[in-house]
């Protein structure tokens, strides 16, 4: 694939880019910037190209300018075989994990907040040097339904993932986004399952950003709770529309971090997972995608949440990231096994 020529040539001579695929598309995209520049977002409505936004808002989201990039399209067509082996599932980080999300229910207990959404890094020490455009190959081929992208900066580092969840996509006045909460492993031939908890944690999300988006929107319609298939994983899902009443930046300020990527109220929950958690997410749970880019003459914007990711340290050093919702009904050994089972999505392509 030409494209995967020009990742080639990009990381050869050390040059920003990414390299992405849609939910369904039948092509993969990618900008590639023409020098080694760090450009960062002034404001999101008037910026333009490929963005790489951090979970802390303090933090400067990164931008691919689209006028200092070459952008490129073609269809996909990768061949990758791999198998499908057994997931070496690493207990380390158990004992801390099942702590941790039982202090957010101490704390939800408590009435501090209502609910949180708990992560963890998970390091992963390989046997053989990591081929990049395999792995990303994999990525496409596993997950049709998700957005997968390989993003790189030779000034801040390489990234992977396939996310399930839209955070924001405009054109013109009119937008789409989700509120995505609740997983499990999907088994062929049963019907999923769900528990009160995931309900309750679905209805909560949904329920923030109807409140966060209809004093600022017009036309505001909230679609049925659904079930979506992502990988070997299923979730629920609402989907909700409307029309822009300002601008992009407006609601891109109401809706990141969504309570499916941090918890309510925001702020509170928030404090508590940069002073509990033990670690930096970076750019977990931020987003991604291209803001107010040209298409067909009309300003398009299709943003994703940064879920199913990992940070590529070196050829032999992955940094997966996963984290689950907690509510007062979480089970602290059966959140464990839902970041076990989200590890495993990305750990099966390494």
């Amino acid at each position: 694939m030409k494209i995967f020529d020009n990742v080639k040539k990009a990381l050869k001579g050390n040059l920003p880019f990414v390299v992405y695929k849609t939910p369904n598309s039948e092509f993969l995209q990618g900008f590639f910037q023409e020098d080694d520049s760090l450009n960062f977002v002034a404001d999101y409505s008037n910026s333009s190209g490929f963005i790489y936004a951090p979970f802390n808002r303090s933090e400067s989201s990164i931008l691919f300018p689209e006028e200092c990039s070459r952008r490129e399209k073609e269809s996909i067509n990768v061949g990758v075989d791999f198998p499908e082996d057994e997931i070496l599932i690493n207990d380390s980080q158990r004992d801390f994990h099942v702590q941790l999300v039982q202090k957010g229910i101490d704390s939800i207990k408590r009435n501090e907040f209502r609910k949180v959404v708990l992560s963890r890094k998970e390091e992963v020490v390989l046997t053989s040097d990591l081929n990049d455009l395999a792995v990303l190959s994999r990525l496409l081929i596993k997950y049709p339904t998700a957005f997968v992208y390989f993003w790189y900066h030779p000034k801040i580092g390489k990234w992977m993932g396939a996310t399930p969840e839209t955070l924001l996509s405009v054109e013109g006045k009119s937008f789409k986004t989700m509120s995505l909460a609740g997983t499990q492993v999907y088994q062929k031939g049963l019907a999923p399952n769900w528990s009160s908890k995931e309900i309750e944690e679905q209805y909560i999300v949904t329920d923030y950003i109807k409140g966060k988006l209809q004093p600022i929107c017009e036309e505001l319609s909230v679609a049925e709770l659904e079930t979506v298939k992502i990988g070997n994983l299923l979730h629920l899902r609402t989907l909700i529309k409307g029309k822009i009443d300002g601008d992009i930046e407006q609601l891109i300020k109401e809706l990141h971090p969504t309570p499916a990527v941090c918890g309510l109220p925001k702020e509170i929950t928030k404090e508590f997972i940069v002073r509990e958690e033990g670690y930096n997410r970076e750019f977990y749970t931020g987003f991604l995608g291209e803001l107010n880019t040209k298409e067909d003459c009309k300003s398009i914007s299709k943003l994703f949440v940064n879920l199913r990711c990992m940070k590529i340290n070196s050829v032999r050093d992955i940094s997966v990231y996963v984290g689950g919702g907690i509510t007062l009904d979480s089970d602290p050994g059966k959140e464990w096994l839902e970041t076990v089972a989200k590890s495993g999505a990305m750990k099966s392509v390494l």
